[in-house]
């Protein structure tokens, strides 16, 4: 079901321009964009319909715009800057919300947002809808292929981001023969990258996933030509993720440098569900 009008809440990156050209593409008439301040594109913001802009700590400003809106369906797309949660003055609601949560990580804060979303009658929908061109398939994408050593790395690195993200810790692990390099926390996956490699020097390994179970409505693995660059810079020597369950941006400019930097980058058979595509 594609639906008249769509709300995309917009954190930083391309991602929130992919998936509004998508749904553009798919039919969706009417695109409005809530767009962070300081993170959210200025390009994002022409392209909608409509447009506000919010501080990262104004929840109850954002629920009450939502609100007049009466908008039906809202997508998240785009990274909070973690350093923000702890340097932005935050409003009565957001000190609350943030108060009561014993744990703090992606999936309680935004879980949280967006149950107060839902109780105002806006359906939050999967981050993957209206992004099937950028949902990478089962295999190797780029002409060189994991070899014998980096294989191992990826079938053990695998197994163990899986156990790390079923403890929302984060999706990201970097590993160098059969060592654990780096396990991504808030820091986020650039930083996580940057460390690893720092510990293991050229010829890491990294691999990216997401739980069983994982909620697509928000945190969904991205990957995408700046990531690719870092990873060039720090040496990382092979990619892999779960297929259909990854949004690689700008693929073929990625795969495109991970040829030239000869970066092997995989789609693993994970036997988990695909993200969904639509609403």
């Amino acid at each position: 079901m594609i639906p008249e009008e769509l709300l995309i809440f917009a954190g930083r990156g391309e991602y929130p321009e992919a998936v509004l050209a998508g749904a553009r593409a798919a039919g969706v008439k009417r695109i409005l964009v809530a767009g962070v301040r300081g993170m959210a594109s200025r390009k994002l913001l022409r392209a909608a319909d409509e447009a506000v802009v919010f501080g990262v700590g104004e929840l109850q400003r954002a629920l009450d715009w939502l609100e007049q809106r009466r908008v039906a369906y809202l997508l998240l797309a785009g990274q909070i800057t973690p350093a923000a949660l702890f340097c932005t003055r935050f409003d009565a609601l957001t000190r609350r919300i943030f108060a009561e949560l014993p744990i703090k990580n992606a999936h309680t804060i935004f879980g949280r947002i967006i149950q107060e979303v839902e109780a105002r009658g806006t359906q939050v929908v999967p981050a993957s809808c209206f992004m099937g061109a950028h949902l990478p398939g089962v295999g190797v994408l780029t002409a060189r292929a994991p070899d014998a050593r980096e294989a191992q790395d990826i079938d053990f690195g695998h197994r163990a981001a899986m156990g790390v993200c079923a403890l929302d810790i984060g999706q990201t692990l970097l590993v160098k023969e059969g060592m654990v390099l780096a396990v991504e926390a808030f820091e986020g996956t650039n930083a996580t990258l940057r460390r690893g490699a720092k510990l293991g020097g050229r010829g890491a390994v990294m691999i990216k996933v997401a739980k069983a179970g994982h909620d697509m409505r928000f945190d969904i693995p991205v990957f995408g030509e700046h990531t690719l660059k870092l990873c060039r810079k720090c040496g990382i020597s092979a990619v892999a993720f779960q297929a259909g369950r990854l949004v690689m941006l700008n693929r073929e400019r990625v795969v495109s440098l991970a040829n030239r930097a000869g970066i092997a980058l995989v789609g693993l058979e994970s036997g988990l569900p695909p993200a969904p595509l639509e609403p």
